[in-house]
């Protein structure tokens, strides 16, 4: 009996176990699981949750569905676990954590699948560049994995995404000149980069003028090749060609000079994308003075209206005096080799026929006859 007295009085009470319920000693506690917060997350995992319970002191392992999770805290009492989620299929699993004393019970936790996330932009860099394509550029966003890139519907070339999604990288196709939509395309869905790109036209480029030089008067026919010449306007000392026309594609360029000033003026061609210099510009040259080699007939009546030509070179814008009177109706052909018109009325006998041009003047020899 004294015994038996003996060893009732070894006995501890629940309370005085160490880590027992009743708290103060370190009587192993078995692990518990209370609720897993939040309890649910997408399939692809990465989120954090937090594992409530008892007696998690010292937890070395906790897995989802028998996946492991990646543990970064703990609470120094036991009281909580905080997890990073692994990825998982679809569907609800046991969380389960482990301990030196052992396994806790399982809590629910309930993968789900999130719908992918359309592409986002923030920025393209640079925002324009020329028609001929070739500009790299970088688009910064989110979400762009898998994502392909048009410019005005045209796919861009060698595109290339970083592994978090947040740069894609690739150079422009070919476009017209002016703003044109850019649009990035994921599985997920597309969107348009705000402000869109700018495409621009080159500069014009002039190679040769020819003829370098030709008359004050103007008028003298010219050819400037080079490149970008399309929509090209040209001036010469300021003044603009006439009948200007430009080749399909933009290399030639041909018209006729304005009327300018003695000597060497600047050529200055003109495109929307900008302007630029002809090495070397147009000299005006004197015109050269007209030449008569004969007046036929070389009489008529005193009444005048006697038709007339007069042939020889550089009659081009000729007038025409008979005794110092204009003849009427005259023309000159297009090589300025032949003039006609009629004799105004004059005084009986020979007088003095002068055929003036911007390059001068020149008298017909043995004048006009009267009768």
């Amino acid at each position: 009996m004294s015994e038996v007295i003996q060893q009732q009085g070894n006995l501890q009470t629940p309370g005085s176990w160490p880590g027992g319920d009743g708290g103060g000693g370190d009587w192993p506690r078995y692990p518990r699981l209370y609720e897993a917060i939040p309890a649910s997350g997408p399939t692809s995992g990465g989120n954090t949750v937090l594992l409530t319970g008892s007696g998690l002191l010292g937890t070395s392992q906790v897995t989802f569905g028998g996946v492991p999770a990646t543990i970064i805290a703990q609470d120094p009492y036991g009281g909580s676990v905080t997890v990073i989620a692994p990825a998982h299929a679809a569907g609800t699993v046991q969380v389960i954590a482990t301990t030196p004393r052992g396994h806790s019970n399982g809590v629910s936790y309930t993968y789900t699948v999130t719908p992918p996330t359309g592409p986002t932009v923030t920025a393209l860099i640079p925002s324009s560049g020329p028609t001929t394509g070739g500009t790299a550029f970088a688009i910064i966003g989110t979400n762009l994995t898998g994502a392909t890139v048009t410019f005005n519907g045209v796919a861009a070339l060698g595109v290339s995404i970083n592994a978090t999604g947040t740069v894609l990288t690739g150079t422009t196709p070919p476009g017209p000149a002016g703003n044109v939509p850019v649009v990035v395309t994921t599985p997920a869905g597309s969107t348009a980069v705000v402000g869109g790109f700018t495409y621009t036209a080159p500069p014009p480029v002039a190679i040769l003028l020819s003829p370098s030089s030709g008359s004050t008067a103007g008028g003298t026919a010219f050819v400037l090749t080079g490149s970008n010449l399309s929509g090209a306007s040209v001036t010469f000392n300021g003044v603009a060609a006439t009948g200007v026309s430009v080749n399909a594609s933009g290399t030639a360029l041909v018209g006729f000079t304005p009327a300018g000033p003695l000597g060497n003026v600047p050529v200055v061609v003109t495109t929307p994308a900008g302007s630029t210099a002809v090495v070397g510009g147009f000299t005006y040259t004197a015109p050269p003075l007209p030449v008569v080699t004969s007046l036929s007939p070389s009489s008529g009546s005193t009444a005048g209206g006697t038709a007339f030509v007069l042939t020889g070179s550089n009659l081009s814008g000729a007038s025409v005096t008979f005794n110092g009177v204009a003849a009427t109706g005259v023309s000159v052909n297009a090589s300025g080799t032949a003039l006609i018109g009629f004799t105004p009325a004059g005084p009986l006998g020979n007088v003095p026929v002068v055929v003036t041009t911007p390059g001068g003047s020149a008298v017909v020899a043995g004048g006009y006859a009267y009768v």
